[in-house]
């Protein structure tokens, strides 16, 4: 159990990492609510999965079923161990004050323990004892290699063949022109896909603002790149 800042899609990824981090593996399944970081469209039977949570699913090798909408009974468990959580976890820190969330996650880690440690009631098991009985045994191991965060995004190339990320401007083959295109976004790529292929792979912070690859020009703007200021002046000297 932990405090995030809020549900939105970096915040939810964050959390399924440290997640499963501290589980030491991966379940067969993940049964999310349908929050927009989640399900880009709900639907009963076709849910549509977020592209980013998607490619976190696929990294862990784990499937994704949404609860559908409406139908608290999909995940019954989850919700009764929220209000586990609140009761014996968030009461106690009511009447404290945290000045930052670290520190707030720390306060709840100390308590976690005993309340998974906690026997249930007329049992001898407990939360901790039932999940390394049943639970950490039907895991799979987590991935050899970290996962990295991306978003995507659409993104049309103006006539100057390029796409704008953050204020930035990147270029694409000069016949996508016009082309919608699927824009995968880490902290150190900008990757642009048509079609499900890769057309572009730029690195996401240069110096400039304009991020252009010759062989995305048409023949044209090739030939006048190559008009240097010095080409100019040898050329008019003679």
């Amino acid at each position: 159990a932990e405090a995030t800042w809020s549900q939105s899609l970096p915040d939810w990824i964050a959390s399924h990492q440290r997640m499963l981090a501290f589980y030491g593996g991966v379940p067969e399944l993940l049964v999310p609510d349908n929050l927009k970081a989640a399900v880009t469209k709900a639907d009963r039977y076709t849910p549509q999965i977020n592209e980013t949570y998607a490619e976190l699913a696929a990294h862990y090798q784990t499937a994704v079923l949404p609860a559908r909408p409406y139908k608290p009974k999909d995940k019954a468990k989850a919700e009764a161990a929220v209000l586990l959580v609140e009761r014996w976890i968030l009461a106690r820190l009511r009447h404290r004050t945290f000045f930052s969330l670290a520190e707030l996650n720390s306060a709840i880690a100390d308590l976690l323990p005993a309340l998974n440690q906690r026997p249930f009631q007329g049992r001898s098991e407990s939360r901790q004892s039932l999940f390394e009985a049943l639970d950490r045994p039907a895991l799979r191991p987590l991935p050899a290699t970290p996962y990295v965060y991306a978003e995507w995004r659409k993104a049309r190339p103006g006539i100057d063949y390029h796409i704008e990320i953050d204020k930035r401007l990147y270029s694409v083959p000069h016949a996508l022109v016009g082309v919608k295109l699927d824009v995968r976004v880490t902290d150190t790529s900008v990757e642009v896909m048509h079609k499900g292929q890769r057309v572009a792979l730029h690195p996401r912070h240069g110096k400039s603002r304009f991020v252009t690859l010759t062989e995305h020009m048409p023949k044209s703007h090739q030939a006048h790149q190559n008009w240097s200021p010095g080409r100019f002046l040898n050329w008019a000297t003679d």
